[in-house]
């Protein structure tokens, strides 16, 4: 009988699907999504690989509640069947059961793996979804809370210029009508670098978004990125960053070391000469000079492989000398150490520096170092290269 009512399940669910958008945050990999605009209204990021050649949409207000409403009801098909079948109290198992028989129909396993997680947060895609009207936005977030009343948390990206250009009454509308949190790709405070990466923000205009939605009462998200200035700006870079971070004292500050892919205009002015981007020890060296600078009481986060140094982080000012203790360490172990725990990072051996001292990961990662260079000498460099574009 469980298993007819699971096939029955399974052929109602098959009737569902909404629209997703291609990315979220990773601290939002267990959110509900809910797309509320298409693609990139800005995407001139000279960085970002993500939106090229896409046209920036508005969705209709109609057409995001409807996807709320087809996630609302493959929720409701998933709870019941969890008591049709006599699962009553496992969700998690019946939602993960779910989430792996539904491989190529990426709304409902984004709703099993929401419900998997707790069902407790969601976020609104794509790129910038405060450009809308605030009136369809606010509409769209009281929706969503009516729809999912268990809702802890809902979030979304927007842009320090768009939200600079709102009222302060208008982010608050927002704020009452369940806009938890905002995550913004600040990348760096340097006008000089803003402007060489046309970013399409000033540093005054990062200040000024940035301090409005906190004084609405909107959860603050920063995401920096270190590299960004490349050796000749660096300086720069971290001067600037912190400068911003210290005026807006945002809630959150999450490192996003810079990966170029190729493609990207970024690639092309590094391969022209003009850019010239840092070694990974480098990179270390400007977020100890960053944090050495800031004067917050942010949770600095590091939760992307793409960070070197992950533990570096911690709610400040009380972590900060961790955080810089960590960095001196690391830039303080011999080369061959440093070379050892960059490959190994990155090949998925260690996840903290301490784990450099596992005498059997260590090993085997030494014997993946003589077998890369026995190959091609000074090769291991564009593995790590190589197995960093794959993150993305």
């Amino acid at each position: 009988m469980m298993d007819l009512n699971y096939r029955i399940a399974k052929q109602k669910l098959a009737d569902y699907s909404f629209e997703l958008g291609p990315i979220r945050p990773p601290s939002e990999a267990y959110s509900l999504l809910i797309r509320a605009t298409r693609n990139c209204p800005w995407n001139r990021c000279q960085f970002c690989p993500v939106y090229k050649g896409q046209k920036f949409e508005l969705r209709p207000a109609e057409d995001i509640i409807k996807d709320i409403e087809t996630a609302k009801a493959i929720s409701d098909e998933i709870k019941e069947l969890i008591w049709r079948m006599g699962y009553g109290g496992r969700l998690r198992d019946v939602a993960a059961t779910i989430y792996n028989g539904y491989q190529h129909n990426a709304s409902i396993r984004n709703v099993a793996l929401w419900l998997w997680a707790g069902g407790e947060s969601a976020f609104l895609q794509d790129a910038n979804t405060v450009i809308m009207r605030t009136p369809d936005l606010a509409r769209v977030v009281s929706f969503l809370k009516q729809a999912f009343p268990e809702l802890k948390w809902i979030t979304s990206y927007t842009r320090s210029k768009t939200a600079a250009k709102k009222s302060l009454e208008e982010l608050k509308e927002l704020k009452d009508a369940g806009l938890s949190r905002l995550h913004i790709g600040l990348e760096s405070g340097s006008n000089l670098v803003l402007s060489y990466v046309e970013k399409g923000v000033t540093a005054e205009e990062h200040i000024v978004g940035g301090k409005k939605m906190k004084e609405a009462g909107i959860s603050l998200c920063e995401y920096v990125m270190p590299g960004l200035g490349g050796r000749k700006m660096s300086s720069d870079h971290v001067i600037g960053t912190a400068t911003v971070l210290n005026e807006i004292d945002p809630d959150y500050i999450r490192l996003r070391t810079l990966h170029i892919h190729q493609g990207v205009p970024l690639w092309s002015k590094a391969e022209a000469g003009d850019f010239e981007l840092q070694t990974e020890d480098e990179v270390v060296e400007e977020i100890g000079k960053l944090i050495e600078k800031l004067e917050v009481t942010s949770e600095l986060k590091s939760d992307h492989i793409l960070n070197l140094l992950p533990e570096v982080e911690g709610k400040f000012p009380e972590a900060k000398t961790a955080c810089l203790a960590t960095i001196n360490r690391y830039l303080a172990l011999p080369s061959k150490e440093r070379l050892n725990f960059r490959l190994g990072r990155r090949a998925g051996y260690y996840e903290k520096l301490d784990d450099l001292y596992d005498a059997h990961k260590h090993q085997k990662v030494d014997e993946a170092i003589k077998r890369i260079t026995s190959e091609a000498p000074d090769s291991v460099d564009e593995v790590i290269l190589q197995l960093k574009a794959s993150f993305i």
